[in-house]
C-alpha cells in the first residue's frame, strides 16, 4: 500500500507520503519507469517527524492548495493514504468539519502509533488512525468521497490493481488526488523512481475512474484527480 511522505531531498530518502503521509512504504512503478518499485521503510515515527513536519515543507507542499482542490464539503468521508505524521490531517479535519470523517491510514506501525498519540494531543476526534496492508488501503465498499495520496504513489507495488481497489472505495461522484513528485523537482525520490504524472493519469483510468492532470502552482509536484462516475 502507499506509504507516507516521501523524503524531500533529491536523493535516495534517509515514504506514504505522507502525507501524506505514509511510508514504510513498498513502491512500485508499473513495470514503465526508472527501476521499479521503492522499497524504503520509515518505522522511526519520532525521527521523521522533524523532516515530514517541518514548518519549512508548507513552501513547496502547499498543504492548502491540495486540500482546496479535493474540493471537501463538511461531512465527508475522506481517506488519506500514506498518512505518515499526520501532516495533512489537521488541515482535512477542518475542511471535513466536525460532522465529517478522516481516514488516516499507512502501514508503519510507528507511524500509525504516532499519528494516535497526535490526534489525541492535537483533539482532532474526527480523524480514525489505521493500518492497513501495503497492497490494499481497505477503505468501506462505496464509502469515501475523497482520497489523498500524496508522496507515495511512487511507492505503491502493483498501481494498477490499487487503483482498482481506490474505485472500489470511492463513492460514486467522489475522487482520489494523487500528488507525487515531478521528474525535475529538487525534493522527492531518486529520479529513476519518480512516476510522471501522466502514468500516473493512466494507471488511475485503467480502473475505470475518469483521470485528468490538474492545474496547480506547485513547485515540485504534480496532481492527478481520478474521478468515479457519478452512476
Amino acid at each position: 500500500m502507499a506509504c507516507g511522505p516521501a523524503s524531500p531531498e533529491a536523493k535516495a530518502p534517509p515514504p506514504h507520503a505522507h502525507h501524506g503521509h505514509s511510508p514504510g512504504h513498498h513502491g512500485h512503478a508499473g513495470g514503465q519507469h526508472g527501476q521499479g518499485p521503492l522499497v524504503h521503510r520509515f518505522g522511526e515515527a519520532a525521527e521523521w517527524s522533524k523532516e515530514f513536519d517541518n514548518p519549512e515543507r508548507d513552501a513547496w507542499q502547499k498543504p492548502a492548495e491540495i486540500v482546496a482542490l479535493l474540493q471537501i464539503s463538511p461531512g465527508m468521508k475522506v481517506a488519506d493514504i500514506g498518512a505518515g505524521t499526520g501532516y495533512f490531517e489537521p488541515h482535512l479535519s477542518r475542511a471535513a468539519g466536525p460532522s465529517g470523517k478522516v481516514l488516516a491510514l499507512d502501514v508503519e506501525d510507528g507511524m500509525v502509533r504516532h499519528m494516535q498519540e497526535r490526534m489525541t494531543r492535537e483533539n482532532l476526534t474526527n480523524v480514525a488512525v489505521a493500518k492497513v496492508p501495503f497492497e490494499d488501503p481497505q477503505l468501506p465498499a462505496g464509502g469515501v468521497d475523497r482520497v489523498l495520496i500524496v508522496d507515495t504513489w511512487h511507492h505503491i507495488s502493483g498501481r494498477e490493481a490499487y487503483a482498482a481497489k481506490l474505485f472500489a472505495g470511492l463513492a460514486p461522484g467522489g475522487f482520489v488526488a494523487v500528488v507525487d513528485f515531478t521528474p525535475e523537482a529538487k525534493h522527492g525520490p531518486p529520479v529513476e523512481h519518480r512516476v510522471p504524472a501522466e502514468q500516473t493519469r493512466k494507471e488511475l483510468a485503467s480502473s475505470g475512474l475518469t483521470a485528468e492532470i490538474a492545474t496547480e502552482t506547485l513547485p515540485e509536484q504534480y496532481v492527478v484527480i481520478g474521478r468515479k462516475p457519478a452512476k
